[in-house]
């Protein structure tokens, strides 16, 4: 059994974390938020130590940490705002702790590098969570697309629109230096998804950059992936608020629909049973995704549009 602490207690993504420490059968022993809203710690871990001020909390982590291995803190969750990951990753590290972090790991690509150097000089691993790559039926489609001849190439189309409302716009998601943007808050693991079925990036095209929409056109090795994200109510298909349903994704291959609605509710416990267990995904992993979301922010857009996602030509 593995001690965890966890940095982020009171954000919207903490509690899949804190489920999948409880489901692995491991012991949250402390977490941090500047916020005190986290009674969902009372389902899981109540009698773990919590801190409004990082620097107690991290006091803590060192203390526990000089009482000997069993008492030490084996793994750090970081559940913060996208700016704040890599300075909670290093953290994590400093206290001989491996660090979980969401995703993204970081925003900007060169930070991977300066991770990578202090992950060498540390004796704790950096795992991030791409839970799209444990999705069961997401590994078998992989293994179908790995099994094609290499020169074959597919048309996707990649559409994701999940309403958010005007709070977005004030809180650190809308801020682009702190959340990266639309495509790396919402878009980042679908990015790394269409990267790892259908290879490296050859080319990337935007077509539209705004504050609460993005679209463009990836070409990857094998694959053309036109695509569109969005936080607007109004770019859900029509009667969808009505029936109770807030986002829609869809995925089509050469116009046949990849079914992965479903299903996501224990992926973050699957990335952890895989972390513990000796896998993980690591720096290397989610570099070209975040190299991907970095070439988005700064393209010139394409006014053309030309083989735009089918949302632009409505």
């Amino acid at each position: 059994m593995a001690n965890f602490a966890l940095i982020g207690a009171a954000g919207y993504i903490a509690p899949r974390h804190l489920k999948a420490i409880y489901d692995t059968q491991n012991t949250l022993v402390a977490a941090v938020d500047r916020h005190d809203s986290v009674g969902i710690m009372d389902r899981y871990f109540p009698d773990a130590a919590f801190f409004t001020e990082i620097e107690r909390f991290e006091r803590y982590l060192e203390k526990l940490r000089l009482q000997g291995d069993e008492q030490r803190v084996h793994y750090v969750s970081i559940c913060t705002p996208n700016y704040l990951h890599d300075a909670h990753v290093r953290l994590a590290l400093r206290t001989g702790a491996h660090a979980i972090c969401e995703k993204p790991l970081v925003i900007n690509p060169w930070n991977l590098d300066a991770l990578a150097a202090i992950e060498a000089e540390q004796a704790g691993n950096i795992y991030t969570v791409l839970q799209l790559r444990l999705h069961e039926p997401l590994v078998q489609l992989k293994a179908k697309l790995d099994a094609e001849p290499q020169d074959t190439r597919h048309d996707v189309v990649l559409s994701y629109v999940t309403r958010r409302g005007k709070w977005y716009d004030y809180s650190w998601k809308g801020d682009e230096a702190k959340s990266g943007g639309v495509a790396m808050n919402i878009g980042i693991h679908f990015f790394d998804l269409c990267i790892w079925m259908f290879g490296a990036v050859e080319r990337c095209t935007v077509h539209l950059r705004e504050a609460r929409r993005v679209a463009g056109v990836l070409e990857l090795e094998r694959a053309r992936v036109r695509w569109f994200l969005s936080i607007e109510k109004d770019d859900l298909p029509a009667g969808y608020l009505e029936q109770g349903k807030p986002a829609y994704r869809s995925m089509t291959i050469d116009g046949e629909e990849v079914e992965f609605s479903s299903g996501f509710t224990d992926l973050h416990t699957r990335v952890y049973e895989d972390i513990l267990a000796g896998g993980g995904y690591r720096i290397s992993d989610v570099r070209p995704a975040i190299q991907v979301v970095y070439d988005i922010r700064h393209a010139e857009i394409d006014t053309r549009r030309d083989g735009a996602h089918p949302k632009l030509k409505g």
